[in-house]
């Protein structure tokens, strides 16, 4: 069984399809999938489709992007929120100095925000960060002195120096379809070593789609694609590979059940 720790099943792209999108994925044998949100708008949607679907949990959380848009988010309304038996992590949140789309003393406040969100509840952390590895890392730290708190990077992009950083915090990192790319070779040096039992893979669907995929939308079914491309990188079975991402997802996002 294949799962897709970060995918967005309520976005343009998949939404209009979305049975269809998740029969795809369930023929492929991904038997569980993580519907990520983004904004405060999408949360009802998104628990809606967590719902209507067992083999499907939600996140609730604000994107960097979004910060600037959500200064009310704060810590004891994401509490509030997950407390909904369908709701097994927190974020998207993080840093994302690429774009600036929002302020960054604002986006750090709302990672913040998040993480102690995470301590409250006892919910795992999903980390977004592009471009902002120091300060990331920072506030991974500074947080964590403050109170151990669980969580994964998703969609991991960053140096082979921040995985060893976020390994030694106790996260875990997600691998997407980026690693199938041909212009991936530090990434896919970083993926390869990574210890089995920190490891998960994701799609980030609509998004990313891998090789052979690329061109087309994201979906979760192409979550075997990039599993299998990460089982040949490592010299390991697809099967084992498969298998310790699965238990891997059902360990951290605990609140889900098999």
């Amino acid at each position: 069984m294949f799962a897709d720790s970060h995918c967005h099943l309520n976005y343009k792209g998949v939404f209009e399809q979305q049975a269809d999108v998740l029969a795809r994925a369930r023929d492929r044998g991904v038997g569980a999938m993580l519907n990520i949100s983004t904004r405060e708008s999408e949360w009802d949607a998104v628990v809606a489709t967590a719902e209507r679907e067992p083999d499907v949990w939600a996140s609730i959380g604000i994107h960097p992007h979004e910060a600037d848009q959500h200064p009310h988010i704060d810590t004891a309304r994401l509490v509030a929120r997950a407390a909904h038996p369908r709701i097994v992590g927190i974020g998207e949140s993080g840093l994302d100095y690429f774009y600036d789309h929002s302020d960054r003393a604002r986006q750090q406040a709302s990672f913040r925000a998040h993480i102690a969100a995470c301590r409250a509840t006892g919910l795992p952390l999903i980390v977004h960060t592009r471009d902002a590895e120091d300060d990331t890392l920072a506030i991974l730290r500074d947080e964590m002195e403050q109170g151990a708190y669980r969580g994964v990077i998703h969609c991991f992009t960053a140096s082979g120096a921040f995985a060893d950083a976020a390994l030694d915090l106790g996260l875990y990192i997600s691998i997407s379809g980026i690693v199938t790319f041909k212009n991936a070779r530090d990434l896919q040096e970083t993926a390869a070593r990574l210890p089995i039992e920190r490891l998960l893979i994701e799609t980030d669907a609509p998004f990313l789609a891998p090789v052979p995929n690329r061109g087309k939308p994201g979906e979760p079914a192409f979550v075997a694609d990039t599993a299998a491309f990460l089982a040949r990188l490592r010299g390991e079975p697809i099967e084992t590979l498969a298998e310790r991402t699965a238990d891997n997802f059902f360990a951290l996002f605990d609140k889900a059940k098999r």
